[in-house]
């Protein structure tokens, strides 16, 4: 799951959620001087990886994909799920797309000195781009996808993956339908059994 997903997953909770968003940026043991909040949601963000990666119905989501896409299935269903979610995101959340975005945008702000450099070069580009609520556009998915695959090191199709995804968007929104309740049900299970109440 992208940005969007991991911030809803953590629930109302801002270092949880402040965390859930860093996960991507932030590699090996996180720094110890980070508020304990903030590492337990860098820890279900990588439970939530873990839990998606070895889905069944993720599985045979990617197995729609056509080589030579299937090879980067991981990233493009990734995004394709926060596309999903924030086109759908009523469904999803009580709070509308638009103000969600935009309180994940200020509470980067409000915690800026808790953030990785790669996050804060990030957050130019999210506020350039009306992210994450951008990635309800079809337009804004092309360029993302452009964006990361020249960030990969090696020739890829990423970029042009956006017309492929077009093309099985009824079979991945039924497998997105399946999936996504049952991840928010490990993503609540798991902050229940993990954080103590008052403690972050």
């Amino acid at each position: 799951m992208n940005h969007l997903a991991h911030t809803l997953l953590a629930g109302d909770d801002d270092f949880l959620r402040l965390g859930g968003f860093m996960g991507d940026f932030v590699h090996g043991q996180p720094d110890p001087a980070l508020p304990a909040g903030v590492i337990t949601g860098i820890r279900l963000h990588r439970a939530i990886d873990v839990y998606t990666d070895s889905h069944p119905v993720v599985a045979d989501a990617r197995a729609l994909l056509p080589p030579p896409f299937r090879r980067y299935g991981g990233i493009l269903l990734d995004m394709w799920f926060d596309h999903l979610l924030a086109r759908d995101f009523p469904r999803w959340s009580e709070q509308p797309l638009e103000a969600y975005s935009l309180d994940v945008r200020h509470l980067l702000h409000r915690y800026e000195s808790l953030l990785p450099p790669g996050l804060l070069r990030f957050r130019h580009y999210m506020e350039a781009h009306a992210l994450p609520a951008g990635y309800a556009r079809p337009e804004e998915m092309s360029a993302a996808f452009d964006g990361i695959s020249h960030r990969l090191s090696r020739a890829n199709p990423v970029g042009e993956a956006m017309p492929v995804l077009a093309s099985i968007e009824r079979p991945l929104q039924a497998h997105f339908e399946v999936f996504f309740p049952q991840l928010q049900g490990f993503a609540k299970e798991w902050v229940d059994a993990n954080v103590s109440k008052g403690t972050t």
